[in-house]
């Protein structure tokens, strides 16, 4: 199975924030829309970072309540690992994993085209072997 499956049942919408916004407006963004990350780009298109709700804490932790007057920038992960709609789940998953990523954005022809959270690659994983069980159920049962 390809990634392409789980954008087919998650759809994909990608919220970005510029890299000029303030902290304190990607705190707002992260609670409004109750997600974990935020793809950080210019024109929603082309990926310059990714910044997460982690990377937050981290910096309130280090540099205090003054981070929220910060750009973005400045936090981001400015290396992300992206992936193909062609690419495999289950590699994605072991990268997310053991790279302990939580949010990979999804590239078509060097633009953003979705975003993949380990949640979706494992609530997809679930329905998977939720209904691999009840076909051998209802076999076992005919």
């Amino acid at each position: 199975m390809k990634i392409q499956d789980v954008i087919r049942n998650k759809g994909t919408e990608v919220v970005t924030i510029p890299p000029t916004s303030l902290v304190e407006t990607l705190v707002a963004l992260l609670h409004e829309r109750n997600i974990g990350a935020v793809v950080v780009s210019t024109d929603g298109r082309h990926i310059e970072g990714i910044i997460s709700e982690r990377d937050v804490i981290h910096a309130l932790a280090t540099d205090g309540v003054g981070v929220l007057a910060k750009p973005v920038s400045e936090l981001m992960t400015a290396r992300v690992y992206t992936v193909s709609p062609d690419d495999g789940i289950e590699e994605t998953a072991h990268a997310m994993t053991y790279q302990r990523i939580r949010h990979v954005p999804v590239v078509v022809s060097g633009e953003m085209h979705a975003i993949v959270s380990i949640g979706d690659v494992v609530k997809w994983r679930i329905d998977q072997l939720t209904d691999e069980r009840n076909h051998l159920l209802g076999y076992l049962h005919a």
